[in-house]
């Protein structure tokens, strides 16, 4: 028996450093529940099924800057200047969970597909404070694959 650590994981987004993931939560699945009545009783089965948002907090340092990362993914998307809206093929991106085992294998992968920023918050300054400046990412996606 050996647990798999919170610790032990590489997410892999194109155009964001690994190293930037600070925390990251693996993928959830939460099925519509479809009512049937017949007569006295009433019956249940699954309806559709929606993948929740994944959230994760990235590190965001002077070099490479997370914030510039991360506005160039919004910028696929959506141009703040022009107002001008992407097609989904250009803002929508594959991620890959990589969950490793003691020795660096990777013992657990997930595939999020067609994930696209639905939340991007860069975080606040406080004077008061000697903590790294954060940005935390909401990412909507269409379904999500455990490889093994």
């Amino acid at each position: 028996f050996e647990p798999k650590l919170k610790n032990r994981y590489v997410m892999a987004i194109d155009g964001i450093p690994a190293y930037l993931i600070k925390t990251a939560n693996r993928p959830s699945i939460t099925f519509e529940e479809v009512e049937l009545n017949h007569m006295n009783v009433k019956r249940y089965v699954k309806g559709k099924a929606t993948w929740e948002p994944v959230e994760f907090t990235l590190y965001d340092p002077v070099v490479p800057s997370a914030a510039q990362a991360v506005m160039e993914w919004v910028r696929l998307g959506h141009e703040s200047v022009t107002g001008r809206d992407g097609y989904s093929d250009f803002y929508k991106k594959e991620v890959t969970f990589n969950v490793l085992g003691p020795v660096g294998d990777v013992v657990e992968e997930w595939t999020l597909k067609g994930c696209w920023i639905q939340d991007a918050t860069f975080g606040d300054f406080d004077f008061s404070m000697s903590e790294p400046a954060e940005i935390t990412l909401t990412l909507r996606y269409d379904y999500a694959v455990l490889q093994f």
